[in-house]
């Protein structure tokens, strides 16, 4: 993708390296790169801690939705793997269509395309679409959702810092640590292929509503994504590398 390009062009040319995870570090390390790495943790653990106290304290979304404390799925699409091919499109439509109580702000690029391919009117027939909701609201939503169905890397790693499990309507994930953790499940056209019985040959469809209603977090979470105090971390080296310049 655009972004992992940038990232590799950015990384080696950086003199400080601030990495979310152990994962990153590791990465670095195989293409070369260990002067001016730092473990800090993720800086959106730093940011939803704030956040969501201020969401909580301001936001009346759920009252607005006419929501229940974990009685709803929240749903996001928005990659253009899922919203320009008229199939996997389709097969989210339909899965969704069959998922009780979800609600699905949706993008501006997802309900041109949801229109263009003649899906619209049987989507919002059948589950809650909104306007695209602001940060604190999204924020609610996403820690008192039942489960998260999205294709969003952010919202994967905020599912898993808000402790709320999520199915990825993907083939691949940034964050594997969120799948290798429990917390996250891929349910790609590709994903879900080699386990038990022919669940891994089950249609996209299929897969999607099987794990909205089966899939459940295995075991604890690591805290992969630091402990809030990423941003402090980055100051401290920052200031350190100043000091010896």
């Amino acid at each position: 993708m655009p972004e992992e390009i940038n990232r590799v062009l950015t990384d080696h040319c950086s003199d400080l390296l601030f990495c979310p995870t152990e994962t990153a570090v590791n990465n670095l390390k195989k293409e070369g790169i260990t002067k001016g790495v730092h473990l800090t943790g993720d800086v959106m653990v730093d940011a939803l801690q704030e956040n969501i106290k201020i969401a909580e304290k301001h936001s009346d979304i759920l009252e607005e939705l006419d929501l229940k404390l974990k009685g709803y799925y929240l749903a996001t699409v928005h990659r253009a793997e899922n919203t320009d091919d008229f199939h996997r499109l389709k097969n989210i439509v339909d899965a969704f269509c069959e998922i009780e109580n979800l609600v699905f702000p949706c993008h501006p690029r997802t309900e041109k395309y949801l229109k263009d391919f003649g899906l619209w009117d049987e989507l919002v027939k059948e589950i809650k679409a909104t306007k695209p909701i602001g940060y604190l609201d999204m924020l609610v939503l996403e820690k008192n959702a039942k489960k998260i169905l999205t294709d969003s890397g952010g919202i994967q790693k905020e599912a898993y810092i808000l402790k709320v499990p999520c199915i990825t309507l993907r083939d691949t994930t940034e964050w594997v640590e969120t799948v290798e953790d429990g917390w996250n499940v891929l349910v790609g056209a590709k994903a879900l292929t080699g386990l038990a019985g022919s669940w891994g040959r089950a249609p996209y469809k299929e897969k999607i509503v099987r794990m909205a209603n089966e899939f459940e977090p295995k075991g604890e979470q690591r805290a992969v994504f630091g402990d809030g105090k990423a941003s402090e971390r980055i100051k401290v080296a920052i200031r350190e590398m100043r000091e010896m310049k």
